[in-house]
């Protein structure tokens, strides 16, 4: 038994491809909601619902981007979340946290009735646990903080996973879905009726004023508000790019002799492994996970990350096949709450959703209702906790600086002139690398049949040099997250364009 040989999430691969059109020329709506993940179909139902003429708009296709690449848990127990947040901030936040979050919860399991939509939506408790005597310190006074928030969180030594734990956080009541069939649904009822969804329309820009003007690929877009939902920020304004850390994680897809473990599970630190089942025609799906680096500085070439998911499964499961294997991306803020409001203060019109770090399932449902909430002028009581202006801000100022300065490493003009002769001949299959051809410096790869692709090496956003990730066959930024494919196609922002290819004769 091997790897897949392509990277392929199993909730794009079991759920139709869609075809929305394009945007052809100018259009006016009340609301413009640019990215269609979790957040921005949420936020455009919900407004739809609402009265509002909305414009959804996405640069590829609807929830094929990170919400496509989930494990797609639906909870509020998120690591050891409550405890850092009590440590960090209040007992108040916390709560608020909570929530916010079991809110989603309620959200998602109403709309699939009411709607009935298929998502093979199952309630099953989640949770955090250690397989370390020395971490259930860690674990007790999460289970403390989560009871606090009010979640209904206990201290267990058994749970169903096919190995023991010394220790867990359980939370009763959380929910597993298929994200796609979720958010398809969901899109049907925001395209029509003076509403829209685009797809293959990218946004450039945002103009602000009354209207607001969105400069697309394929028109111009004037709405009274904007929701810039593409995961990453992709307008240089908030310093979001100095706030926010962007980090890849892996995951497989397998079968497995055993009964599934019934439940959502999460160990703690950052070597984590992950574990959630999925009903699949009549059997069962694990989907395991783990491995967590920044986006475009892996220590290891990336499938060494996708072996070692691979190791622990066949040590925690008697594994049958492995079926699919993905990758996700997931932004850090610097304190660990999701920026979600105003995307400046100055900024009454212009909205954002971003750093979800890893739970942008249920955070996403809860961002996308305080976004609605704060467009419809209605007062939301969780906005005040993920306000991207929020007190506290200020004192991460030399975690900001720091973080900028790594950045300054991979910078180009600082590394373009030291980059070393490539022999384009030496490029095994599947294989990238950045180097001098003629004179030149290119990125070049080369594919699993032999075709030769070079494109620039500087990422389109703010010109770091990007780095080969073999296990996707991507191009991307050790900066701020941007991905291209091989050929320089953009695959992920915050960048807008993906990079310029060269001509290259081997």
């Amino acid at each position: 038994m091997t790897l897949p040989e392509r990277s392929q999430s199993y909730w794009i691969a079991s759920t139709p491809e869609t075809s929305y059109e394009a945007l052809e020329g100018d259009l006016a709506v009340d609301v413009a909601v640019l990215g269609g993940g979790i957040v921005g179909v949420t936020a455009a139902y919900l407004l739809k619902q609402h009265g509002l003429r909305v414009a959804l708009v996405e640069a590829r296709r609807i929830v094929t981007g990170v919400t496509g690449h989930t494990t797609a848990k639906l909870t509020s127990l998120h690591g050891l979340k409550y405890s850092q947040i009590v440590s960090q901030f209040d007992r108040e936040r916390a709560r608020l946290y909570a929530d916010a979050n079991e809110g989603a919860i309620r959200f998602v399991a109403a709309v699939v009735q009411e709607q009935g939509i298929d998502c093979d939506l199952h309630r099953m408790p989640a949770f955090t646990y250690t397989r370390e005597a020395g971490e259930l310190d860690r674990i007790h006074a999460e289970v403390e903080a989560a009871r606090e928030a009010g979640l209904e969180a206990s201290f267990v030594t058994e749970t169903t996973l096919p190995y023991e734990v010394a220790g867990a956080v359980r939370v009763e009541n959380q929910a597993i879905f298929h994200p796609r069939k979720y958010l398809l649904g969901l899109a049907r009822l925001v395209d029509g009726d003076g509403s829209r969804v685009f797809e293959h329309t990218t946004a450039r820009d945002v103009r602000e004023g009354r209207p607001c003007v969105v400069t697309t690929d394929h028109g111009r877009i004037r709405a009274d508000h904007v929701i810039v939902a593409t995961h990453y920020p992709f307008l240089d304004r908030g310093l979001y790019f100095a706030r926010l850390e962007p980090m890849r994680s892996y995951a497989l897809g397998i079968r497995v002799a055993e009964p599934p473990p019934q439940g959502m599970f999460i160990s703690t630190g950052e070597d984590f492994q992950s574990v959630r089942p999925h009903p699949e025609n009549g059997g069962w799906l694990v989907i395991v996970g783990g491995v967590q680096h920044m986006t475009g500085r892996s220590s290891v070439p990336t499938m060494q990350h996708y072996r070692a998911v691979e190791a622990f499964a066949r040590e925690a499961f008697t594994v049958e096949s492995i079926d699919y294997r993905w990758s996700t991306q997931d932004n850090r803020t610097i304190d660990g709450i999701p920026y979600v409001g105003t995307y400046t203060p100055a900024s009454p019109h212009l909205f954002t959703a971003t750093g979800f770090d890893g739970w942008g399932i249920s955070n996403g449902t809860a961002a996308a209702m305080i976004l609605a909430d704060l467009i419809l002028k209605r007062h939301n009581r969780w906005a005040a906790a993920y306000d991207p202006a929020r007190v506290g801000q200020l004192t991460k100022v030399g975690q900001m600086l720091r973080y900028g300065a790594s950045n300054v490493d991979h910078l180009v003009r600082d590394r373009i002139s030291q980059a070393a002769p490539l022999e384009v001949s030496d490029l095994a299959p599947g294989e990238g690398r950045v180097g001098k051809v003629g004179g030149e410096t290119l990125a070049v790869s080369r594919a699993a049949d032999g075709t030769l692709h070079a494109v620039a090496p500087a990422c389109a956003h703010q010109g770091c040099l990007v780095t080969w990730n073999e296990a996707e066959q991507s191009w991307d930024c050790p900066c701020h997250g941007s991905r291209y494919a091989a050929d320089g196609t953009l695959l992920h922002g915050p960048a807008t364009k993906g990079l310029e290819r060269r001509p290259l004769v081997e």
